[in-house]
């Protein structure tokens, strides 16, 4: 048996789509699926570093690569209906809270209306069974409460990216109750996750990529609101959580319809500060700085996710501590440094190892 397979054999020789490929979690997916035995398809800009997770591993020559942008429904409709994928997963997003205060207006036309694409272009696609909208924990409304959201609790969000996933939620309902809740249709639900970290993401103005990249080139890292709480993940907990619930989809179809909080144990609750000191112990070489900058744009300072629904109806749970976290992700960054790797296969070797558990 595959040694990467937790799924039933369920995605072997499927066709899937993933949006956004090329981006941090969506190329771990597309390495995960393609191990699998997937027919893997992606639908994404370019890269945007050279050093991003899809370029180190050369993606490109192993799966399905199509440029695209999500905002652009007929080239999507027209790659779908081309591709006529079993599955279709929606990662194609702008990610960045201080991004999309830099530009709300591409924040909201590409995670509002490139979710209303994607689930036009899996309506009008019949081949499609399975489809399901990755967002992330802060769609929810947040009141910094010391307990998880569950899935039942208010969208919402202050800043334009949380309000933004806020409405792509809204979004997946709407088409779910309007055009997918009958049998002949597609199996539609959401994945809400924390904050993933792992090998390979080089987004700016992230904790652990910002602290690698000063390790790298022998600079300080400055290091924002280190108080702040975040449901702190390695990158394959919440892909295990998408892939299962898109193999119970499959199998049980609309029975796992709607939203799904895939984070780490309750107990779990660490802040910037905990995963700085975390990272010295690794590479005490690192060094870090946390000035008073004054005025800052609003971020939630305390986030958590219930996982009960996911722990008990799919089956799934996270693997890893705080500590098996961050060595993980460590780990990751460090083989991608060293230009003896070969980085895909150190990715595999991440994954079979995380199966193991």
């Amino acid at each position: 048996m595959n040694s990467l397979d937790l799924f039933s054999k369920c995605y072997k020789n499927k066709k899937v789509i993933i949006t956004g490929h090329t981006g941090f979690k969506g190329s771990w997916m597309a390495i995960w699926l393609k191990e699998l035995g997937a027919e893997v398809y992606g639908y994404s800009l370019e890269p945007s570093l050279e050093k991003d997770n899809f370029v180190t591993t050369e993606l490109s020559k192993k799966i399905n690569h199509n440029i695209g942008d999500i905002r652009d429904k007929e080239k999507l409709e027209t790659y779908f209906n081309e591709v006529k994928p079993d599955f279709a997963f929606h990662l194609a997003a702008q990610p960045l809270v201080i991004e999309s205060y830099n530009d709300p207006h591409y924040n909201f036309e590409t995670n509002l209306m490139g979710t209303v694409n994607f689930f036009e272009a899996v309506r009008n696609c019949p081949s499609v069974k399975v489809a399901v909208n990755i967002t992330t924990d802060k769609c929810y409304q947040n009141n910094e409460w010391m307990w998880g959201y569950r899935e039942n609790d208010a969208m919402g969000g202050d800043d334009p990216y949380s309000a933004s996933k806020g409405c792509s939620e809204l979004i997946t309902n709407s088409y779910l109750k309007s055009f997918f809740s009958k049998g002949n249709t597609a199996h539609v639900a959401s994945g809400r996750a924390g904050n993933v970290i792992g090998g390979g993401d080089w987004a700016e103005n992230r904790i652990i990529p910002d602290m690698i990249r000063a390790y790298h080139s022998n600079k300080t890292s400055i290091i924002r609101n280190p108080n702040s709480v975040r449901p702190w993940q390695f990158v394959l907990e919440p892909l295990f959580g998408y892939l299962k619930l898109g193999e119970k989809l499959w199998n049980d179809g609309k029975l796992f319809s709607g939203g799904w909080n895939f984070g780490p144990a309750a107990f779990e609750n660490y802040s910037v500060g905990d995963v700085v000191n975390e990272v010295k112990k690794i590479i005490p070489e690192i060094k870090i700085d946390s000035p008073n900058v004054g005025e800052k744009l609003h971020e939630a300072g305390l986030l958590k996710l219930d996982i009960t629904k996911a722990v008990n109806l799919l089956g799934w749970k996270p693997k890893l501590n705080f500590e098996e976290t961050i060595q993980s992700t460590i780990d990751g960054y460090l083989q991608e440094l060293n230009k003896n790797n070969n980085v895909y296969d150190c990715r595999v070797k991440q994954i079979e190892a995380y199966c193991k558990k």
